[in-house]
């Protein structure tokens, strides 16, 4: 992708950043307008968008097919959803370095060495990929045991999904690092493609295996588990072939090796390992939080999980938008222009605004018929699922805000500070606050949503206050 606004400006000096942190935030880069800033943007942004969407559709499919099994089968899947990102934390962590790393050298112009991050960053995925793999197969039982499951129905269906989900992490891991590398440089729309590809094979899977059409087996929650795998199997193999046909600005030759390169991993680690910090922060306290809830019973947690299942679609805007903010920061910080890069920024997080309060309408007025499609005709969740759908609405502005610029300075290398932020809020703050509600004044599910939301809002101010400090503006590469 050819970056319009990027490709008029030259690269900056020092005394050019200077200047330019010197005029006031609202002032353009010269020879720069908005509409050319939104082009950029959106060309990112829009692929993401759909690819982001589809797949978290694709979720949701899966999650209202398994739903017609009944409470049960809503529950078993959510109490493997925290377990498997924490599995995964590791590697979500180098990609955020891989793309920090692939978009300087991008907006540098340096291919062959975004190409080198590109074959360090798999194979640091591929082995970390397969490690945690056997980790999480083996340790299934207790991981479900831990996360509050009781039923014997319940904690069988949930160990066989892990499990099984457990078997397709290194496909899945392999494909996410060529997507953030894909990103890095700005290419988002071939991830869409074979993103989308997988999904629609996940879907016609779910279809085949949870109930046993076309004369397959009725596996139900396990047939789920499998569907989701094949369809990210097909998705690292479309990956590879994209990376591997010589037209993408990253191309991935066999021929130049998987030898470690300890200048490059040192590189991406560098910016990697605070966002490795921030995400198993993140979802210790997530863990902590899904299991204060799993106290409330089988149809409080059912309520929670499709709530959460319909505010992750919602997430989608605001990493959309992130994957832009990324991309375009890094972008603009390898030509050194801290303006450009500010551009950038205000406008990606004023877009995503846009579209947060749209869904935010759209969630408040309509969220019980939206619940409704997972209930199975249980009418005491859609009941139940309409007065939390409010919360989600409530929430995406600051949802959308703290997504876009936590991007920004994850392009800008600048991760440590991000993952203080995490640990005060989604360690402490939301599962506290969560314990507190449930536990001790007895506000039910709504309490935990309570704790849900002064997290965002919190969180969204401070990532506000540490992108406005300019601190971000002396990270190097």
């Amino acid at each position: 992708m050819k970056s319009l606004a990027l490709d008029l400006v030259e690269p900056g000096t020092d005394e050019q950043n200077r200047q330019a942190d010197l005029r006031v935030s609202k002032t353009l880069p010269e020879g720069i307008t908005s509409k050319m800033l939104y082009g950029d943007i959106v060309h990112i942004a829009w692929p993401s968008l759909v690819e982001l969407t589809l797949t978290q559709l694709a979720s949701m499919v899966d999650l209202m097919m398994v739903g017609q099994l009944g409470p049960w089968a809503l529950t078993a899947v959510g109490l493997t959803t925290q377990p498997k990102f924490l599995l995964m934390t590791m590697i979500q962590a180098l990609n955020v370095g891989a793309t920090a790393m692939v978009a300087r050298y991008k907006g540098a112009d340096r291919q062959e060495k975004a190409n080198e991050i590109l074959r360090q960053a798999l194979l640091l995925t591929f082995l970390i990929g397969m490690f945690f793999s056997v980790i999480g197969f083996i340790a299934a039982p207790w991981l479900i045991s831990f996360m509050g499951a009781e039923e014997g129905q319940v904690m069988q269906g949930a160990i066989d999904y892990l499990r099984i989900q457990m078997i397709g992490m290194p496909g899945l891991a392999l494909t996410a690092t060529i997507t953030a590398c894909l990103r890095g440089v700005g290419n988002s729309r071939t991830a869409m493609i074979y993103n989308a590809m997988a999904n629609l094979i996940n879907v016609f899977f779910n279809y085949m295996l949870i109930y046993g059409n076309f004369g397959a087996p009725k596996l139900e929650v396990a047939g789920a588990s499998l569907a989701t795998i094949i369809g990210q199997y097909c998705a690292m193999v479309m990956a590879f072939v994209a990376v591997m046909n010589g037209r993408q600005y990253i191309t991935l030759r066999l021929r130049d090796g998987f030898k470690p390169n300890l200048e490059e991993i040192s590189m991406i680690a560098n910016i990697g390992l605070p966002a490795a910090v921030e995400q198993v922060v993140m979802r210790i306290g997530l863990i902590i939080y899904s299991k204060t809830v799993a106290s409330l019973g089988t149809l409080a947690y059912a309520v929670h999980q499709v709530c959460l299942n319909i505010q992750a679609l919602s997430f989608m805007n605001g990493q959309a938008f992130s994957v832009s903010a990324t991309s375009l920061m890094g972008q603009s910080l390898g030509k050194k222009r801290h303006d450009m890069a500010q551009a950038y920024t205000m406008h990606t997080r004023r877009l995503g605004m846009c579209v947060s309060i749209i869904l935010g309408v759209i969630f408040f007025f309509f969220g019980g018929q939206i619940v409704g499609l997972y209930s199975g005709g249980d009418t005491s969740l859609v009941e139940m699922g309409s007065v939390i759908m409010m919360f989600v609405a409530v929430v995406q502005p600051f949802q959308s805000s703290q997504l876009i610029l936590a991007g920004s300075l994850r392009g800008a290398g600048d991760t440590k500070v991000t993952a203080i932020i995490t640990f005060i809020t989604v360690l402490l703050v939301r599962p506290g606050l969560a314990i507190l509600f449930i536990n001790y004044f007895h506000m039910g599910l709504e309490g935990a949503w309570y704790a849900l939301v002064t997290d965002q809002i919190l969180r969204s101010l401070l990532v506000l206050l540490r992108y406005n400090s300019g601190a971000w503006k002396k990270h190097t590469m």
